[in-house]
């Protein structure tokens, strides 16, 4: 690990982490450790900038913690190494909010990605099965983009078929679901980000469910959604997971909205905030209205 740090001339540079993901052997290479607060993006990496002081970033740990890495990189035209945590696949996408306080946009990739599997998909079921849902969400998502193309929906498609059977199996495969992480990553990387991502971050932003779960919950409701448009792309991942898409989120625990806390009377609210979110209308058209973003809360309630 620390050698291929080296490569890029990370020899010196402030390890941004929590308490879980720190690693003693990379902590004691770094000029500064710097734990990324249990907040949103936009304001944990806003309340670390400072310290990261212009210094190269390297980022261990999940999508929070990377995405983070990339905003104070996006915000200070500094360089980034991503070593994660989980599955979550931010190390592989160019998108992530900016620092709060922040004017303009400036989108930051890692340009070096340590991909440990051991490391990847080290957490504990459920919760890995949760953080795979973001990797098969990727993928998902990336069938039907206007951007899609045959490179990325083959490595879309092999992910979701890597999700669904590592899951399924008595003992989870779990070096097939970091490179699917990867592979999903790749994906959206390439399509950029769509109706399913729009919803998910809605919710996470505005009333704080968990990331990963919300796209377990969510999924199987925002491909019910874009099925009737892209009924070729949404067969085509049918035909990958090879079971049904509910029975693979499933293994994520929560299956409803309401188990993550969501009231039914925050989802009008929810729905109008989605429909101002720039990747909305990232779909086959026509681009979805209020009242049908309602409807697949509703659903998910």
């Amino acid at each position: 690990m620390a050698e291929a740090l080296a490569l890029i001339g990370a020899e010196s540079f402030v390890l941004l982490t929590t308490e879980r993901a720190e690693r003693p052997e990379l902590a004691e290479r770094a000029a500064e450790v710097v734990h990324v607060p249990a907040e949103p993006v936009a304001d944990a990496s806003a309340a670390v900038r400072h310290r990261v002081a212009g210094r190269r970033i390297v980022a261990l740990g999940g999508g929070r913690v990377v995405d983070a890495a990339k905003a104070i990189a996006g915000a200070d035209g500094l360089s980034v190494a991503a070593i994660p945590t989980t599955l979550a696949g931010s190390s592989f996408t160019p998108f992530h909010r900016m620092p709060a306080g922040f004017e303009g946009w400036s989108f930051v990739r890692p340009s070096l990605v340590v991909a440990d599997p051991a490391l990847m998909a080290s957490m504990p079921m459920p919760e890995l099965a949760a953080t795979a849902m973001n990797a098969l969400a990727h993928a998902a998502e990336s069938l039907y983009m206007p951007l899609s193309n045959p490179v990325a929906s083959a490595a879309a498609l092999q992910a979701a078929s890597g999700v669904s059977t590592a899951l399924a199996m008595e003992d989870v495969e779990r070096d097939e679901l970091a490179l699917a992480a990867f592979l999903g990553g790749y994906a959206i990387g390439v399509t950029g980000l769509g109706f399913h991502h729009a919803l998910c971050q809605s919710l996470v932003a505005s009333v704080g469910t968990p990331h990963a779960q919300t796209n377990a919950v969510m999924l199987a409701h925002t491909i019910a959604f874009v099925r009737p448009r892209a009924p070729e792309a949404i067969g085509r991942l049918d035909e990958a997971l090879g079971r049904p898409l509910a029975e693979v989120t499933a293994a994520a625990g929560p299956t409803t909205l309401g188990a993550l806390g969501v009231d039914a009377g925050a989802l009008p609210a929810l729905a109008g905030a989605a429909v101002q979110h720039p990747a909305i209308g990232n779909l086959p058209d026509p681009a979805p209205e209020r009242a049908e973003v309602l409807a697949v809360l509703r659903a998910a309630l």
